[in-house]
C-alpha cells in the first residue's frame, strides 16, 4: 500500500471533516474542535474498531498521513509516513471443552465462561492431550529476588498453572512491595513458560491483583490475536486464562485446598503437580501480513539527529463479542483521545514560530492492544537510534472527566522526567501523584515500557482524578465507572457531551514538556535504582 493511496483515500474518506486549522502561535492550541474532531473520526463505526490488518486500519492509517501531511509535518520514515509492521494473525477456537481428568470427578471448563485460550503457533491444529498439570505457584524466575518457581521442576510437554502479579501483591516484604514488576505481567509468565518447555500455560485470574474483571479478559481473548514474527515456534502450544472459579474446581477435582494460592506467595513454597491432565484441541486460522505504525517528524534546526518522541497506539479491539447488542469496540477514550492529542501537539509545534532545535517524531502505533507490538516493533527497528531518542512521551487513553488539581505519573520516581512534567503542572496550578494502583502493572501496559526496555527515558502521564468541580471522590467514581463499564467494551464511543477541558489541560502540558526537551542540549536520565538505568547508560556510550 502506496502513500498516494493513503493519502488520496484520507482526503476522499474524510473530506468533511476540514483541514488543520492555521494559527499564528501556540496560545489557543490545543483547540477543542480540532481535538474532537479527530476523536469522531477515528472511533466512528465506519473504522471497525481500528484493528490492524481491516479495512479499519487502512482507514485509520490514511487519516493520520493526510493529517500529518496538512500539518506540513515531514514523512518520519525516510520518504513514507508508514513502519511496515510484520505480523501474524491467529484466530485460535477450540473444538470443545477443556477437559480435566485425572481427578476425584472429571470437568469440563467452558470457552469464555471458564477460560479462554490462544496459541502462538502456526500449525492449522495444535492438541494438548492428557497433559499433566502443575501448580507452579507465581511462574516466576527473578534470580535478582532469590525467586525461581520452577526450580528443580520438569515441565516439558506439561500444562502449568499461575497466578497473575508478583509475590509483592501478596506480601509487600517481597519483589517490590505493591509496585508489580515484570515478572507479575500475563506477558511475562507465557514468555517464561514457553522458556521452561512447557506444552500449555493458564493463568489463575483474580481481579484484585490482575487490577481488571474476567469480563476484560473474555473480550480481549475472544477474537483473532497478534503477534511480532519471530520464527521460532518455541512458544507453548496453548496460553490463556481460567477464572477463579473454575480455578477452585480445578483445586477441588485435585484434592488440594485454594489456600495453595495464597501460599504461593511464600519464599519456602515448591510447585506442586496436581494429579490431574488437560485435554484440548485448538483450531488455528493463520494469516500473515503488514500492519503499520505512522510516523512524521518536525525536524529540529540544530540538532535534527537528536529527536523527542511522541507516541499513542491507534488500533482497538475491531469487532467481537456482542454487547448490549453492539459488537464495535470503538476505542473513544482508549485511544482515539490519545492519537487526537498527538495530532494536536504536532499542530501545535508546526505554529510555533521559534523552531525545535531537536527534532520531534510522532509515532502512531499498531496493535498496542495485542501485546505492545507496534512499539516494540519500533524498538527493534528505531527510526532514530535509542543513543539519539531524548525523551519518549506517550499518551493513552485521556479522560473526558473536566479539570483536575492534579497529574498521574505512571511509574513516578523512575526518571528526571518527573522534574519537567512537575515544572509544567505548577504552572497550571497542579501537582503530581503516583498511579493509584501500582500493583496492576501500568507501567508495563503501555508503549512507553518497550522505549524503556531499550534505555530511553519515558514518560506516561494519566489523566488526574482530583477533579476541580467534585473532588477525589467525584473523579474516583467516574474513572471507577469508565474502567468497569466501558473499558474494552462497545460502549468505549464519543460522545459529544464529552467534557475536555481536563484533556486540553493534559495536552497542553505535554506540549510545553516535549518543547523544553527539544530546546535542550542535555538528556534526561533514569534515577538511581530504576532497572533502565544502566542499559541507557550504555547506550549513550556506544555499548
Amino acid at each position: 500500500m502506496k502513500n498516494t493511496i493513503f493519502l488520496f483515500g484520507a482526503a476522499a474518506l474524510f473530506a468533511g471533516c476540514g483541514g488543520a486549522n492555521t494559527v499564528e502561535n501556540t496560545a489557543d492550541l490545543p483547540d477543542d474542535k480540532n481535538f474532537l474532531r479527530h476523536v469522531s473520526v477515528l472511533a466512528d463505526d465506519s473504522l471497525q474498531g481500528r484493528k490492524p490488518f481491516t479495512d479499519g486500519e487502512a482507514k485509520t492509517i490514511a487519516y493520520l498521513a493526510g493529517e500529518f501531511s496538512a500539518l506540513g509535518l515531514k514523512p518520519g520514515n525516510g520518504d513514507s509516513y508508514f513502519q511496515e509492521v510484520p505480523l501474524v494473525e491467529i484466530d485460535s477456537k477450540p473444538t470443545g471443552h477443556l477437559e480435566i481428568g485425572g481427578g476425584k470427578s472429571s470437568l469440563s471448563l467452558r470457552y469464555l465462561d471458564d477460560y479462554v485460550i490462544n496459541s502462538r503457533r502456526t500449525d492449522a491444529l495444535v492438541s494438548l492431550k492428557k497433559s499433566e498439570m502443575v501448580f507452579a505457584g507465581y511462574g516466576i524466575v527473578a534470580p535478582e529476588f532469590g525467586w525461581n518457581d520452577y526450580e528443580g521442576l520438569d515441565v516439558k510437554g506439561k500444562t502449568v498453572v499461575v497466578l497473575v502479579n508478583d509475590p509483592g501483591y501478596a506480601d509487600s516484604t517481597l519483589f517490590r512491595g505493591k509496585n508489580m514488576t515484570y515478572y507479575g505481567r500475563w506477558t511475562y509468565k507465557f514468555e517464561e513458560a514457553s522458556r521452561q518447555g512447557a506444552a500449555g500455560v493458564l493463568i489463575v485470574h483474580d481481579e484484585g491483583p490482575a487490577s481488571y474483571g474476567w469480563k476484560v479478559v473474555r473480550s480481549s481473548w475472544s477474537g483473532p490475536k497478534l503477534s511480532l514474527e519471530d520464527g521460532k515456534g518455541e512458544r507453548t502450544l496453548v496460553e490463556g486464562w481460567i477464572s477463579m472459579e473454575a480455578a477452585g474446581k480445578i483445586f477441588g477435582a485435585a484434592g488440594k485446598s485454594t489456600d495453595l494460592l495464597k501460599e504461593a506467595a511464600q519464599k519456602s513454597f515448591k510447585a506442586i503437580p496436581l494429579g490431574l491432565t488437560a485435554s484440548l484441541t485448538v483450531r488455528n486460522a493463520v494469516k500473515k501480513s503488514v500492519s503499520h505504525n505512522v510516523a512524521a517528524v518536525w525536524p529540529g534546526e540544530q540538532h535534527p539527529e537528536e529527536c523527542v518522541v511522541y507516541l499513542a497506539h491507534w488500533d482497538h479491539l475491531g469487532i467481537g463479542e456482542k454487547v448490549d447488542g453492539d459488537s464495535i469496540y470503538n476505542g473513544a477514550v482508549d485511544n482515539a483521545t490519545g492519537v487526537a492529542a498527538i495530532l494536536e501537539i504536532a499542530r501545535a509545534f508546526s505554529r510555533n514560530p521559534v523552531k525545535p532545535a531537536r527534532s520531534v517524531l510522532f509515532l502512531a502505533v499498531t496493535a498496542e492492544e495485542q501485546g505492545l507490538l507496534g512499539s516494540a516493533f519500533y524498538a527493534a527497528h528505531p527510526i532514530f537510534p535509542a543513543s539519539k531518542t531524548v525523551a519518549a512521551i506517550n499518551i493513552d487513553a485521556l479522560a473526558p472527566f473536566g479539570r483536575t488539581k492534579d497529574i498521574i505519573i505512571v511509574g513516578k520516581g523512575q526518571s528526571e522526567l518527573d522534574e519537567y512534567i512537575e515544572a509544567a503542572a505548577k504552572k497550571q496550578g497542579r501537582y503530581l501523584k503516583p498511579e493509584k494502583n501500582p500493583s496492576g502493572g501500568t507501567y508495563f501496559r503501555s508503549d512507553h515500557f518497550n522505549f524503556a526496555k531499550i534505555g530511553v527515558p519515558a514518560l506516561y502521564a494519566n489523566s488526574g482524578t482530583d477533579l476541580r468541580n467534585g473532588g477525589e471522590t467525584a473523579g474516583d467514581a467516574k474513572h471507577k465507572e469508565y474502567g468497569k463499564n466501558h473499558y474494552h467494551s462497545p460502549s468505549d464511543q464519543y460522545r459529544p457531551d464529552w467534557d475536555t477541558s481536563g484533556i486540553l489541560e493534559d495536552i497542553r502540558l505535554l506540549y510545553e514538556v516535549g518543547e523544553k526537551l527539544s530546546n535542550e542540549t542535555t538528556f534526561p536520565g533514569w534515577k538511581a535504582g530504576s532497572e533502565f538505568r544502566e542499559i541507557r547508560e550504555k547506550s549513550l556510550k556506544g555499548l
